[in-house]
């Protein structure tokens, strides 16, 4: 036998078996369905000794069982996804309708609080204005009473006062022509009448005179009689000095105003 003191054929067989390998893979490559997922290939191969003979390993290729085709599901997910998606619209629709009717029930009772309002101040000014209208109406029928108080008052007082005015008038009234009456008697009693005088002599004369009755001045008036019976008058009114003092000194007039009547 042999001796291979070089070792060169376990290396050549070594160089071998790696063309061999090499040129499978390639084959493998090229060949092999491309719709088909590669394998690892099972080599088998044996233990070389410096002894032995190299035996070409024998390749045998392992293929996998073809796997089943799945199911089609695209439909289905469509379906799906459209259920999903009006799911979700109807969500959203939903919460835009709650949204609105929320916006609705706030401005509801918005209004309504408003209103409420509204209601309550204008109560609250019909009694305001009623309130008032009362008080001024109280006010009034305080000051009509008052005033028809005050009125009857005063015409209570009126009429005492004209009661008075008329009793001391009608005193005064005597006690003036009391004192009058007696000034033309005084007077009467000093005219002298004269020839010219005639029936119906009727003369006004205005006399002047001190408190105590002297006469200062006599002037006559109009006078249905001629000089003559003005002229014997005057003297009678001077002869009369002083003249005659009134029992009530009030009807005592400094200035008095008398009509000279003889045949009274």
């Amino acid at each position: 036998m042999l001796r291979d003191n070089h070792n060169v054929i376990p290396a050549t067989l070594a160089l071998l078996l790696h063309v061999i390998v090499f040129g499978s893979l390639v084959v493998v490559l090229d060949f092999s369905d491309g719709a088909r997922p590669a394998m690892p290939l099972a080599i088998t191969g044996t233990l070389v000794t410096d002894n032995a003979v190299v035996i070409p390993p024998k390749i045998e290729e392992i293929i996998p069982p073809k796997p089943e085709p799945l199911p089609d599901t695209s439909e289905q997910d469509r379906l799906r996804a459209e259920e999903l998606k009006r799911q979700e619209d109807a969500r959203i629709e939903q919460d835009r309708l709650n949204r609105i009717e929320q916006q609705l029930e706030d401005r509801k009772r918005a209004e309504d609080a408003a209103e409420r309002k509204r209601v309550a101040d204008a109560e609250k000014e019909r009694k305001r204005v009623a309130a008032e209208r009362a008080r001024e109406a109280e006010i009034e029928r305080q000051r009509q009473e008052n005033e028809r108080v005050r009125a009857e008052v005063a015409a209570a007082r009126q009429a005492e006062i004209n009661a008075e005015n008329s009793r001391l008038e009608a005193m005064q009234a005597n006690a003036e022509a009391a004192y009058m009456y007696a000034i033309q008697q005084r007077i009467k009693s000093r005219w002298v009448q004269p020839p010219t005088a005639t029936s119906g002599i009727e003369c006004v004369v205005n006399i002047s005179q001190l408190p105590g009755g002297q006469v200062v001045s006599v002037k006559i008036g109009s006078c249905n009689g001629d000089s003559v019976v003005r002229r014997s008058i005057e003297v009678a009114v001077r002869q009369a000095s002083p003249l005659p003092t009134p029992n009530d000194p009030g009807v005592f007039d400094r200035n008095i105003r008398l009509t000279f009547r003889p045949d009274e």
